[in-house]
């Protein structure tokens, strides 16, 4: 039988409570070296919701694994369509204080670097540089036969040819940019290959049971190894993807330090968690560093 992947975690630990003190925070950050671990809660003020807590996309909608993408055409068919409207949506969607905050903080040094869990392309948007995508990005395509990638754009487009008149009402948008439809819904709607080989494709991104590249997480080990302490905003940690570099940092005795308003399954391995809103919280601590969060990319002191 084919196990599923770890979509949720119950402490089976008593965890120290979350704070409201972000002083932690500010003073790793004013030390600088400081390498950002973001979840899908950092994006929930651009109206995206998250995959956990209240009102978290998992209490109603199982994401897409790997292995059923693969497996069957029914579940390709779903995908993209689901996938096709909520692009619609996801792709309208706009940084928010709490990516604004970050883009500031690389922009006055005080950064390592940015690895982000999230597929959405915000923190771009909002002007940080070399951001390392952990999971991949919803904007990019890749054929699973010859592995051309391709914008999501043109595939955007291909879909609108192909399905003139798909204008289903969804229950929802998810993290992954999933929309929720029924399988009626969905029944018609036509899938197109690759336009190099005719193969299946698929999101440039890391489905749920599905590994991340031995390489880009090569990659973001090494930036934790030369970084001078990790903060985590908006993840819950609950899949190991994220979790390893808590550890691999706590192990490195460098501070973890974590901003999320519920408990994560590396709480034990924290410093301290803020339990605050992320927008809020990191728009209070640039205030506190006398650096200016805006709209705009800020000029180099």
């Amino acid at each position: 039988m084919r196990m599923r992947p770890t979509l949720s975690w119950t402490p089976t630990e008593d965890l120290p409570p979350g704070t409201t003190d972000l002083e932690p925070v500010a003073d790793a950050l004013s030390t600088g070296g400081v390498l950002v671990l973001s979840g899908a809660g950092i994006s929930t003020e651009s109206g995206i919701p998250g995959y956990r807590g209240e009102g978290g996309s998992l209490s109603r909608h199982t994401p897409m694994t790997y292995q059923d993408f693969t497996a069957s055409a029914q579940a390709r068919r779903r995908y993209w369509a689901r996938s096709h409207l909520g692009w619609r949506t996801f792709g309208r969607a706009r940084p928010n204080a709490g990516h604004r905050a970050v883009a500031a903080f690389g922009r006055h040094d005080l950064l390592f670097g940015v690895i982000t869990q999230n597929v959405d392309g915000l923190h771009q948007a909002a002007g940080s540089e070399d951001v390392v995508e952990l999971h991949g990005s919803l904007a990019r395509v890749v054929c699973l036969a010859c592995g051309a990638f391709s914008p999501r754009r043109e595939l955007a487009q291909r879909l609108e040819e192909a399905n003139p008149g798909f204008e289903p009402v969804a229950a929802g948008i998810n993290p992954d940019g999933d929309a929720d439809l029924t399988d009626a819904q969905v029944a018609d709607f036509r899938v197109v290959p690759c336009t190099i080989c005719g193969g299946i494709l698929k999101p440039d991104v890391v489905f749920f049971g599905e590994a991340v590249p031995p390489r880009r997480v090569e990659h973001c080990r090494e930036l934790v190894r030369e970084s001078a302490s990790l903060l985590v905003l908006g993840s819950s940690l609950t899949v190991m993807s994220g979790l390893r570099f808590v550890r691999q940092a706590a192990q490195a005795g460098k501070p973890v330090l974590i901003v999320n308003r519920e408990p994560t399954r590396g709480d034990r391995h924290a410093f301290t968690r803020v339990a605050l809103p992320l927008g809020a919280a990191l728009t209070t601590v640039a205030d506190r560093l006398g650096i200016a969060v805006d709209g705009q990319a800020a000029v180099r002191e």
